[in-house]
């Protein structure tokens, strides 16, 4: 019962959220950015909404919990990321950009195929990423409380799809907001009755994982999970890597007003993140000592469920599920209004219309691919939901790494660097990753693939692969390209990009 009251929460809650956003949000700028109106702690929370998924908060747990050292890989790639995102990407993209990836680049490139090249890019990003998250949301919801899969994704969908439509990026923004609190709390109450059982001895806790599972003193050592060494480091490779160009992350660089409240928010965003990728030790570890081995191997992703209920009873079960949930919620709408940003803004917007639909029409556009994306992701769902998807998650970062990333540090820091060498940047690295991806051991399997076969690529994680072919694309398209690129061009955009935070203020104060 007390599962049910949560749940019906967190749907009363975030509507209400979505009902005031919506009655504020009169505008394209307040659809796709909020207005530029939030602070840097509010972005930075909204950020770590939009950044730590179900993927996070289910399966690190409990790849933790199954795998010990190597599950906690995730949390330093997740991490590590961060660095690259505060020191290199925010705030350029932020001067350069109003609502998307494709305005930074843009500015530079105003080649209408290139916008198009990356609103494809992105729309696909995003959708790999929604599905995944789409049918894990319905099997959660069915193994908590045995609604049917099917039913669970349309009500998870259906919901996403109201909130943008309605509330745009204010209304998913506050979400976030909502969701990061709730996960960091419960995260962290989780782990404070992990220590208590072991009487607040850290030490005691790390040694006792020895005997807690199957692993004995592997837990502790690398080697549980990814069985090549070339895996594991393709895998970090596109986590770390990968951050920095996933669209539904760029897209909230746009939603502050300057570059300062753009550090800010990822200063925010990077302590908040660090603090429950540290948590997630403790669940893991929990999970290992009080949950039922064979249960636990059995049902990875539903750890931190578990590892509730066995510290908690039903109550704080019910808790930490409706968390799981309104993670789900968080991060499926971030993806949904930037799948829409992509087509309505980048291609009908820009390609389409040339920058000249009215206001009204371009809100219009905005809601219905809104429509569009989130019905249309609730039917791949439904049709992908019996088969492993989870890989698709590390997937979207592969090709984010792969495709996005080159593209964006090329325009920023080489001069030389022209249309063709983006076009050529971005086809490389999707293709590649693509293509990997298609016949590497994910897809094909002779017991459990989607096509049954032996791989023909022997990792899981093209990254390691793909990543370079997709900068050796942008070097090898301008090269062949023959045509110089605009030195005037660049300086400007570099002008624009790299605007000093001292300069920024001494504007406002003069």
């Amino acid at each position: 019962m007390s599962g049910i009251v949560f749940f019906l929460a967190i749907v009363v809650g975030t509507l209400m959220i979505t009902y005031y956003a919506a009655r504020r949000t009169t505008n394209t700028n307040d659809f796709y950015a909020a207005g530029n109106r939030l602070s840097g702690l509010q972005n930075g929370l909204a950020i770590s909404g939009d950044y730590m998924s179900a993927a996070s908060f289910l399966g690190i747990a409990g790849s933790i919990a199954v795998y010990g050292f190597d599950g906690f890989f995730y949390s330093i790639g997740f991490l590590a990321s961060y660095v690259i995102v505060q020191y290199i990407i925010a705030e350029p993209l932020h001067n350069l950009g109003r609502y998307t990836m494709a305005d930074a680049v843009a500015v530079r490139f105003g080649e209408k195929r290139l916008r198009g090249f990356i609103a494809v890019n992105n729309m696909m990003i995003t959708v790999f990423y929604m599905i995944a998250q789409l049918v894990g949301a319905g099997w959660l919801i069915h193994l908590l409380f045995g609604l049917e899969t099917s039913l669970a994704i349309v009500l998870v969908g259906s919901l996403m799809t109201i909130y943008v439509t309605f509330g745009g990026m204010l209304a998913t923004s506050w979400v976030q907001i909502v969701k990061s609190i709730l996960l960091v709390s419960s995260t962290f109450i989780v782990s404070l009755i992990v220590l208590a059982r072991f009487d607040w001895d850290l030490l005691g806790l790390f040694a006792s994982m020895k005997q807690a599972t199957p692993l004995q003193e592997r837990f502790l050592m690398a080697g549980n999970m990814f069985d090549q060494p070339l895996d594991m480091l393709s895998f970090n490779m596109a986590l770390v890597l990968g951050t920095a160009g996933l669209p539904h992350i760029i897209a909230r660089f746009y939603t502050v007003r300057d570059p300062l409240t753009v550090r800010a928010s990822v200063k925010t965003a990077t302590f908040t993140i660090g603090i429950f990728y540290a948590m997630t030790i403790f669940l893991g570890f929990g999970a290992a000592a009080f949950v039922d081995w064979s249960v636990l191997s059995e049902r990875v992703d539903l750890a931190a469920p578990l590892l509730a209920s066995a510290l908690g009873g039903e109550f704080l079960m019910a808790f930490v599920s409706a968390v799981a949930f309104a993670t789900i919620l968080a991060v499926i709408s971030g993806l949904v209004l930037t799948a829409s940003s992509a087509f309505a803004h980048d291609v009908y917007s820009s390609i389409f219309r040339s920058g000249q639909a009215t206001e009204a029409q371009q809100m219009r556009v905005a809601k219905l691919s809104a429509i569009v994306v989130g019905m249309a992701s609730i039917v791949l769902a439904l049709g992908a939901q019996k088969l492993n998807v989870a890989f698709l998650v590390s997937f979207a970062f592969a090709v984010a790494a792969s495709a996005n990333l080159p593209v964006l540090l090329f325009t920023l820091f080489w001069r030389k660097f022209n249309t063709y060498g983006a076009m050529s940047s971005i086809a490389a690295g999707l293709i590649s990753s693509l293509l990997l991806m298609a016949i590497g051991p994910n897809v094909m399997d002779p017991e459990a693939g989607w096509i049954r076969a032996e791989a023909i690529f022997p990792l899981k994680h093209p990254g390691i692969v793909s990543i370079p072919i997709g900068f050796a694309g942008g070097i090898i398209g301008t090269v062949l390209s023959g045509k110089a690129s605009s030195t005037g061009q660049f300086k400007k955009m570099q002008a624009i990009a790299h605007v000093a935070p001292d300069e920024i203020r001494t504007r406002e104060l003069g």
